[in-house]
C-alpha cells in the first residue's frame, strides 16, 4: 500500500507552513534550496505535486542512476551517464526548460572542493532561469562557500493529520480484502494515532501492518506496540533514550513544594487549560547535591503527566562518531517536537555546556553553537515539549540559562531532612517487599542524617546483603550496621556541597517544604 497521499489529496487540504514556504522560494526563483528529510517518497510526491502546479519538468539525481527526468515533459535527451556529481552539474545547466531537479543523499560530494565550486557556479548561472535545484537529505551539511546561496527547510515529519489519512486508507484497505479486522472506537483509533507520533510515513504504515500481523486485527491493544515501535526507532537515532512513563511521584521521597507545583499542572496540556487562557507549562531546571532525586524526579513527571519522556544525553550530541554537533540537537529537538506532547529529560545539563565561553578556543565554537542553538529554542519554542533539566555542579552553567523564560521554575533540591528520609526509607523498603512498620524508621532517620536519597537506598541493599549472607531475614541491625559503614557525600565533599547551599539560597526555590522561601535549608 502506499505511504503517501495523492497530490490531488494534498493539494485539497491546507497547505502546511513549511509547504508554503517552499512554494514561495520556487516562485521567487531560488536557484538552490535544502530539505532536510528521511521520508525521500513522500517529499517525492509533494515535489511531483509542486512540478506539476508550476508547470516544470521534474528530473531526480542520485549517485546510482544519475540524472532521470521523472516528469511527463518533453526535456531534451540527457547525456548517457551522469553518476558523477561533476557531469549531473554540467547536464542541469544545459536543461533547456524550467525544472525541479532534485539531488538525493548529494551531502558527502559537498567534501570535494571542486563539487562545490560546479555548484555554486551553477547557483550563479540559474539565478535567470526558471530552475531550481533542491538538495534532498536527512542531514543537514553546507559549507562556508555555499550558505550564502542555500535556503534550509527542514521537513517536519507527519503530523496528526497525515497519519489520520494514513490510518484510514490502511483501515479501508483492510476491510475491502477482508484480510483482518478491525476493532477500534474513535477513542482509540486517536489514541493509536497520537502513539504513531514522532514516526515517518514509511515507519508508521510498517508499524501498523506489524500491529495487524501480529493478531489478525488492529485494535486497542495495538497502542502499546506502536509505541514499542516508536522506542526502537528513537533508540537508533543515537541521541534520545525513550523511557516508558512507568515511576511514581509517591516512589520520591520529600520534596513537597516541587510535587505541589507538578500536582496544579497535571492537567496544563489539556484543551481545557487552552480555553482557560493557560499557556502550555515550559519546564524546570532542577538544581541540587547528586544522589536527592533529580533525575528520578524527571522520571516521574511523566508517569505523573502519562506523558512519554525521552532522556537527551548532551555528551552525544557532541560526540564526532555520530555527526555534526549542531545537526545533532537540532534533529533531536525536531524528533521530540514530533512526539509532543512529551516530556525531554536533558540529565546533567552542566556537561554539555561546560567550557562554553572559552568553546572558541577549544572546538572552533561548536559549544558555543550548540549552547545558542538550545537556548534559542528553550525561549521561542511553541511545541509542548515540557523540558526538564538537571544539574549537579552550577559553576559549570553558563548564566544565560538561568535567566527567566528559558524554565517556568528553578528548584534546588537539598539533602532530605528526617521526616523525608523516613519516607525514603519506607518506599525502599516496600520496594523490597518489607513491611516498615516492623523497623525503627525513626532510629535510621537519624542515624542517616546528612545522607542522600539515594545512600540511603544503597544502606537498604547492603543491610539485604549482609542479612543474606547470614540466612537470615533483615532485621534492624543489619541496617544500622551498613549505615554506619557508609561515608555520605556530605562528608567527603562537604566544601562542594556548601558552596553549592550558598549559591542556591535566595537564587532558587526549595523543593521541600521543610526549607524557609528563598533558602535551599
Amino acid at each position: 500500500m502506499s505511504s503517501s497521499p495523492s497530490p490531488t489529496d494534498r493539494a485539497s487540504r491546507p497547505t502546511e507552513p513549511w509547504l508554503e514556504e517552499l512554494d514561495v522560494l520556487v516562485r521567487a526563483r531560488y536557484p538552490l534550496l535544502y530539505l532536510v528529510s528521511w521520508e525521500e517518497h513522500r517529499v517525492d510526491a509533494i515535489l511531483t505535486e509542486l512540478a506539476r502546479a508550476h508547470g516544470k519538468a521534474l528530473f531526480h539525481w542520485s549517485v546510482t542512476r544519475g540524472l532521470r527526468n521523472v516528469g511527463n515533459s518533453r526535456a531534451a535527451a540527457l547525456p548517457e551517464d551522469t553518476r558523477s556529481p561533476l557531469e549531473a552539474l554540467a547536464a542541469i545547466e544545459k536543461l533547456g526548460e524550467p525544472a525541479l531537479v532534485v539531488l538525493k543523499d548529494f551531502h558527502p560530494f559537498l567534501e570535494e572542493k571542486q563539487v562545490v565550486r560546479a555548484l555554486r557556479e551553477l547557483a550563479h548561472f540559474l539565478k535567470s532561469t526558471f530552475t531550481t535545484v533542491i538538495l534532498l537529505s536527512p542531514s543537514l551539511h553546507i559549507p562556508i562557500e555555499l550558505e550564502k546561496e542555500v535556503s534550509v527547510i527542514d521537513v517536519p515529519l507527519p503530523g496528526y493529520n497525515d497519519l489520520l489519512r494514513l490510518l484510514k486508507e490502511i483501515v479501508a484497505l483492510v476491510r475491502r480484502n477482508n484480510k483482518a479486522t478491525v476493532e477500534l472506537s474513535r477513542e482509540h483509533a486517536d489514541q493509536l494515532i497520537k502513539a504513531a507520533l514522532g514516526l515517518t510515513l514509511s515507519e508508521a504504515e510498517n508499524a501498523f501492518a506489524k500491529a495487524i500481523a501480529t493478531d489478525g486485527k488492529l485494535s486497542s491493544d495495538d497502542i502499546k506496540r506502536i509505541q514499542d515501535e516508536k522506542r526502537q526507532v528513537i533508540r537508533k537515532s543515537g541521541l534520545l533514550e525513550y523511557y516508558p512513563p512507568d515511576e511514581s511521584l509517591g516512589n520520591v521521597g520529600g520534596l513537597a513544594n516541587l510535587k505541589s507545583w507538578l500536582s496544579q499542572r497535571t492537567a496544563a496540556f489539556g484543551e481545557r487549560a487552552r480555553q482557560f487562557g493557560l499557556p502550555e507549562p515550559r519546564g524546570l531546571l532542577l538544581l541540587g547535591v547528586q544522589g536527592c532525586g533529580k533525575s528520578l524526579t524527571a522520571k516521574a513527571v511523566s508517569a505523573h503527566w502519562n506523558l512519554p519522556l525521552l532522556r537527551l544525553d548532551m555528551g552525544r550530541i557532541f560526540s564526532g562518531l555520530i555527526g555534526s554537533s549542531e545537526e545533532n540537537l537540532r534533529k533531536a529537538i525536531r524528533v521530540a517536537e514530533s512526539v509532543a506532547p512529551v516530556v525531554l529529560w536533558v540529565d546533567e545539563i552542566e556537561k554539555g555546556l561546560s567550557g562554553v565561553a572559552s568553546s572558541g578556543a577549544g572546538d572552533t565554537g561548536v559549544s558555543a553553537r550548540v549552547f545558542g542553538t538550545l537556548l534559542t529554542w528553550l525561549q521561542e519554542k511553541t511545541a509542548p515539549v515540557f523540558v526538564v533539566a538537571t544539574a549537579n555542579r552550577i559553576d559549570g552553567l553558563p548564566p544565560e540559562v538561568l535567566r527567566k523564560g528559558r524554565f517556568d521554575e528553578i528548584f534546588f533540591i537539598d539533602l532530605p531532612e528526617a521526616a523525608e528520609r523516613q519516607d525514603i526509607f519506607r518506599i525502599h523498603l516496600k520496594r523490597r517487599k518489607r513491611e516498615p512498620a516492623s523497623f525503627g524508621i525513626e532510629e535510621l532517620a537519624t542515624l542517616t542524617e546528612g545522607f542522600s536519597g539515594a545512600e540511603i537506598e544503597q544502606a537498604v541493599i547492603a543491610g539485604l546483603y549482609e542479612a543474606f549472607a547470614e540466612g537470615k531475614e533483615l532485621e534492624q541491625r543489619h541496617l544500622v550496621r551498613a549505615i554506619q559503614d557508609t561515608f555520605p557525600l556530605s562528608v567527603t565533599m562537604a566544601a562542594d556541597i556548601d558552596r553549592l547551599r550558598e549559591w542556591a539560597r535566595g537564587r532558587t526555590r526549595p523543593a521541600s517544604s521543610g526549607a524557609p522561601t528563598g533558602s535551599p535549608r
